[in-house]
């Protein structure tokens, strides 16, 4: 099975501020960065079905490039920063913090989530997609979704995993 993933467009948040599931704006230059989404995402259509988050800024993009039909998924929601969300990470006084930065695979923000927590609802996700008759399917969603997306698809290592972060707007192929 193929499936396209598509990451949401740009955020309209202040740099260094963990919005994680938060529903955040978008910035002004939307239409332009959607419309050049639009236009790649045509060179991998048609789809058998369409996903999306249910977060704004995933709906708002299914929406432009014409699925407003997309079947919204928690499952493929971001990472759940819990009790640190819409702070600056500099502005986090919570001591987890560090502990999440040295391991952010396994250790969870505060009344939140971890990497490995997240990764584990994608793939409950992708192993439903799987077991599909479905073979091409479009997914609008988060860059930690896409990064959890890899990692199922054996293309990215867990550890790796934030180096390979997909664009604003960019789209990602992965077999399953």
């Amino acid at each position: 099975m193929d499936v396209i993933l598509i990451r949401h467009t740009s955020v309209d948040v202040a740099p260094g501020t963990c919005y994680g599931q938060s529903d955040v704006p978008l910035r002004n230059s939307f239409e332009e960065e959607a419309a050049a989404t639009r236009e790649a995402l045509q060179r991998h259509a048609p789809f058998d079905a369409v996903f999306t988050s249910p977060l704004s800024r995933c709906t708002r993009l299914a929406d432009y490039c014409g699925y407003g039909y997309a079947k919204r998924d928690r499952r493929i929601l971001e990472i759940n920063f819990g009790d640190w969300e819409m702070q600056r990470f500099d502005d986090i006084s919570d001591r987890r913090l560090q502990e999440w930065y040295d391991d952010y695979l396994n250790t969870a923000a505060t009344h939140g989530e971890s990497f490995r927590m997240q990764y584990e609802r994608v793939a409950a996700f992708l192993n439903e997609l799987k077991a599909s008759a479905l073979r091409r399917v479009a997914v609008f969603a988060h860059g930690g979704v896409l990064l959890c997306a890899q990692i199922y698809a054996g293309e990215v290592k867990p550890e790796e995993a934030f180096n390979a972060l997909t664009p604003y707007g960019g789209i990602i192929k992965i077999c399953i």
